[in-house]
């Protein structure tokens, strides 16, 4: 009879999975609330700033370590005004040097001659990010060319779990942990206990993986690291025959290719122009951007990269700082929770829908190159299908659409000059909950 009750108990329960859809996944709270900081920054700087280097090998001689300029308050500064809302700094990177007081091992701060071998960059980069106004999180590679006991696997978890809990208990509120795999191929590791024990301080903080740990992670890798998602952006994720909601983080360097300062290198820095795709391409659909950034050997951020961020920062709010629909009525309907600017309404179209239009019209005519939707993803990703129209020589004529809208999707298009526009829900699962619809005209579009 037992045998029966439980051969019952696994067809449900196989039943029950096989049924399974996306538009049934929903998001955690804390994921939602992280995809609306849509854009942090990576911080990396350790032994390799002073060498020169891009991976340390775990030979590098902690006395190198010496930043005497060392300001991170000047850091935070250039971050905020680019737009970023929160910072992660690599706390350990694939050479082992930690750059807090550790108790796990001498490869650290405590023995170089920063500080007297007193210091904590950890520390003081947490405080001067939050009194900046931004989150914080750490980066904490399980890769580690320097510890004798990563050669033993049991030993080495241990050991990576008290470095864990150490920054999982001193830092305060961690927004992000990032969980990289890079160079572990062959070597197993304990994920499992891993975000056990980060959940236990940290039940909060929402862990980046790539797909290959994807039952350990709440944020996705792209793919890449150019600055770009080159797909529809759908938040669920198929793998193993299990979904779940696993929004993407698009990682990408101020410089070029590198991700720690290199000496003589001012020709890597990216462009305005550069940075404005990179937003577009990755915030603009529906991604997290996570912007490398890298303090020098003095211990700051080199003048031109603190000026490109603040340049950066300067330019995406002038591009999309006049939103043209704002305060327009909504041809009498009730849409206004979708136009009225704030992230923190929505409308939402009648229940059980599967179709739905958003219709705007002006005074006289504007002239707009770019749109910018929002969905409301507490109740799960809706659309399916969409599409931006303009209405044209009496008719309506579609500048520019595509399948997934999510967390944020900004549309660019040959400039339209109209009275009306609508954006029009050609396809949805069910009823649809927009968050905002905008309109914006870049600089070339506004000389026409």
């Amino acid at each position: 009879m037992r045998r029966i009750a439980a051969g019952v108990a696994l067809l449900l329960m196989c039943a029950s999975l096989s049924a399974q859809n996306f538009s049934e996944i929903k998001p955690a709270p804390q994921q939602t609330a992280w995809q609306d900081l849509e854009f942090g920054v990576i911080l990396h700087f350790s032994t390799n700033t002073f060498l020169d280097r891009e991976w340390g090998d775990g030979t590098a001689d902690p006395k190198i370590f010496n930043p005497a300029e060392f300001d991170p308050d000047q850091w935070m500064k250039a971050i905020r005004d680019s737009g970023a809302k929160y910072v992660v700094l690599v706390a350990k990177h694939h050479d082992g040097f930690c750059l807090w007081p550790t108790e796990q091992t001498d490869y650290s701060i405590r023995k170089s001659p920063w500080k007297d071998g007193k210091g904590d960059v950890v520390g003081d980069v947490a405080r001067a990010a939050r009194k900046y106004g931004l989150r914080f999180g750490v980066y904490l590679s399980p890769w580690d060319r320097h510890e004798p006991k990563y050669n033993d696997p049991a030993a080495y978890d241990k050991y990576y779990l008290a470095e864990l809990e150490e920054l999982a208990t001193r830092y305060g509120d961690l927004v992000e942990f990032w969980l990289d795999g890079a160079g572990s191929a062959g070597h197993v590791y304990n994920f499992t206990k891993i975000i056990e024990t980060l959940r236990t301080y940290q039940p909060n903080t929402i862990v980046f993986a790539d797909t290959g740990l994807f039952e350990y992670g709440d944020a996705r890798w792209v793919g890449t690291e150019s600055g770009t998602v080159g797909y529809e952006n759908w938040n669920v994720i198929d793998r193993h025959g299990y979904l779940r909601w696993r929004p993407v983080e698009a990682d990408t360097p101020l410089r070029k290719e590198h991700w720690f300062w290199h000496p003589k290198d001012e020709g890597s820095l990216k462009s305005v122009d550069e940075l404005v795709t990179v937003y577009e391409e990755t915030v603009g659909r529906g991604a997290q951007l996570m912007l490398g950034v890298a303090p020098d050997n003095r211990g700051l951020l080199p003048d031109m990269d603190a000026a490109r961020l603040r340049e950066f920062g300067e330019a995406i709010r002038a591009q999309y700082g006049k939103n043209l629909i704002l305060g327009r009525e909504a041809d009498g309907q009730n849409f206004g929770a979708a136009l009225d600017g704030d992230v923190y309404t929505f409308w939402s179209a009648p229940a059980g829908s599967h179709h739905a239009e958003i219709e705007v019209k002006f005074a006289k005519p504007v002239t707009f190159d770019r749109a910018v939707t929002m969905e409301w993803l507490n109740d799960g990703q809706k659309v399916q299908k969409y599409a931006i129209e303009a209405w044209v020589d009496g008719r309506w004529k579609a500048v520019a659409g595509g399948q997934a809208i999510g967390h944020k999707k900004i549309d660019t298009f040959l400039a339209v000059t109209t009275n009306r526009v609508r954006l029009s829900i050609l396809s949805s699962t069910s009823e649809v909950h927009i968050r905002e619809f905008q309109l914006y005209n870049s600089e070339k579009a506004a000389e026409r």
